[in-house]
């Protein structure tokens, strides 16, 4: 039989097979893919072979080709990657101003790996019926800086329906990953979209301003008209992973732009002469938060490790 994952439960898979049934599923043996260095080498979103057993559950056999998939380091340490998603036409990426902040070390993160895997990003900024007059003047700088970058930005609260309608248009016939950090909102504009959803929700802690974790673990969700959107767990920090030092830039769609203009081919845009990244940083082309960003990243292959974005 032949299905789809629809949810990751730790230890089992729910896979919901071409006819329409949901089948829980565990993998079959010591199940690997192989050039992913994964700790969990199936995700949902993929499409697989399912084998009936005696109990009524399955095993999953095979895997088919992914169109795509994006990933994160797994942890602080790790040297394996995890796959948040396989298979995404499109991702929002829901970030809040406040109640809690989104670094943009988070969000540089974020676009340029899926920059990296070629899944298209949309910015979706929450919860504007929170903020000050300052809050939204630093939401208005982000919009700005983002969709000069050309990334597609849009304007919402979950809470209480602004913008959501612009959201549910965008969904039909796609599947979406909602990813952000914990707390942005994403489960509330989940069942903003379509109430039946009932994806779980949670309270800002406020001694920290973060979210608490309320998503264990990925789920997806059929939409009207056809269509998934794939819930995620909330993530603090974003680690990239198999990042070359210089192919970082390419991910980094004004750099790449610049570094055209360097006096050397190679150039890691940190130190060199002549070079045209940094020259547009202090001409203020580049704007000096993205390219805090490309450094930040380039650490990672130095420190073995990622910091956490908070």
């Amino acid at each position: 039989m032949h299905g789809l994952v629809i949810k990751n439960t730790g230890s089992w898979y729910q896979v919901k097979t071409d006819e329409g049934q949901v089948v829980d599923c565990k993998i079959k043996g010591n199940f690997r893919l192989k050039g992913i260095r994964s700790t969990n080498p199936i995700a949902v979103g993929d499409k697989v072979d399912i084998t009936l057993n005696n109990e009524g559950t399955a095993f999953i056999t095979s895997i088919d080709e992914r169109k795509n998939y994006i990933v994160r380091r797994s942890s602080n340490l790790s040297k394996q990657s995890h796959i948040i998603a396989a298979n995404l036409d499109q991702s929002f990426l829901i970030v809040t101003v406040n109640y809690p902040e989104t670094s943009t070390i988070f969000i540089d993160r974020f676009l340029a790996t899926a920059e990296a895997y070629r899944i298209p990003v949309s910015l979706i900024f929450n919860k504007v019926d929170l903020y000050t007059p300052e809050e939204l003047q630093l939401l208005d700088a982000l919009v700005s800086l983002y969709e000069h970058i050309g990334y597609p930005c849009y304007i919402i609260s979950a809470t209480d329906g602004q913008g959501v309608d612009a959201i549910r248009a965008l969904l039909p016939h796609k599947v979406t990953l909602f990813s952000g950090n914990s707390g942005v909102g994403k489960s509330t504009l989940i069942n903003a979209i379509h109430p039946a959803f009932q994806a779980k929700t949670g309270e800002i802690s406020e001694y920290h301003n973060k979210g608490m974790h309320t998503t264990t673990f990925s789920e997806m969700f059929e939409v009207a008209g056809g269509g998934y959107i794939i819930d995620t767990p909330g993530i603090k920090g974003f680690g990239t992973f198999d990042m070359e030092q210089e192919e970082v830039g390419h991910y980094f769609k004004e750099i790449f732009h610049y570094a055209a203009g360097c006096k050397y081919s190679n150039c890691t845009h940190v130190h060199e002469p002549g070079c045209a990244v940094r020259q547009a940083v202090e001409e203020h082309l580049i704007s000096e938060s993205r390219y805090i960003s490309y450094l930040n990243i380039l650490e990672d292959e130095h420190e073995g490790k990622y910091r956490a974005a908070y």
